[in-house]
């Protein structure tokens, strides 16, 4: 039987708008909306450890099923940076987040003249139904970064990611553009799969 509502293991309000277009006929509710305050330490060494802890951690509050999603961007010429500390980038251990535009300018900062701008965007989801039943996808999308930031759409580094094929940055998409294409848009699709499939 195909789920007709979950939690999503987030405050990310950018995060909600889009699962909730990703997730069509499902009822993607955020921690307060429950009354539960929620706060994961993202201290794993993977995306899917990041992602399942989130989830897990939510279910065992909520009791309900829950998905949780990690997510980043990985540069070739910068090792794979920023990678699972995405969100943190910039920040130097310990210290507040940067808010998006001042991240994406670090990450600019430490492009300057690398010619190689070959980038990908991971989401890995994990959908907890009960709490030893669960599903994981992990889904990349290949690009590029760009020279400075373009677009108003999207969030996080949106704007700098340009995708092959439309030689436009992620940000500069409209949205139902942005959700076939996207590393979350493909995941999200593979876990509808997955519990349409159930039934």
């Amino acid at each position: 039987m195909m789920e007709t509502e979950f939690l999503l293991a987030s405050n990310n309000a950018h995060k909600h708008q889009e699962f909730v277009r990703l997730f069509p006929g499902i009822r993607v509710l955020m921690p307060r909306d429950m009354g539960i305050e929620f706060d994961f330490d993202e201290t794993g060494d993977t995306f899917l450890e990041n992602a399942f802890g989130k989830a897990m951690a939510l279910f065992q509050t909520a009791k309900r099923p829950v998905i949780g999603d990690d997510s980043g961007l990985c540069v070739r010429a910068l090792g794979g940076e920023p990678g699972i500390f995405s969100s943190r980038y910039g920040s130097g251990a310990g210290g507040v987040p940067l808010e998006a535009p001042r991240r994406n300018a670090y990450l600019l900062d430490r492009m300057e003249g690398i010619q190689d701008r070959a980038a990908y965007f991971v989401c890995c989801l994990v959908l907890v139904l009960e709490e030893s039943r669960f599903i994981s996808v992990q889904e990349t999308v290949h690009g590029r970064i760009a020279e400075g930031p373009r677009g108003e759409h999207g969030f996080g580094y949106d704007p700098l990611f340009i995708v092959p094929g439309h030689e436009k940055t992620i940000a500069e998409l409209p949205d139902q553009v942005k959700d076939q294409i996207s590393h979350r848009g493909l995941a999200a699709r593979r876990i509808l799969a997955s519990i349409r499939g159930e039934g």
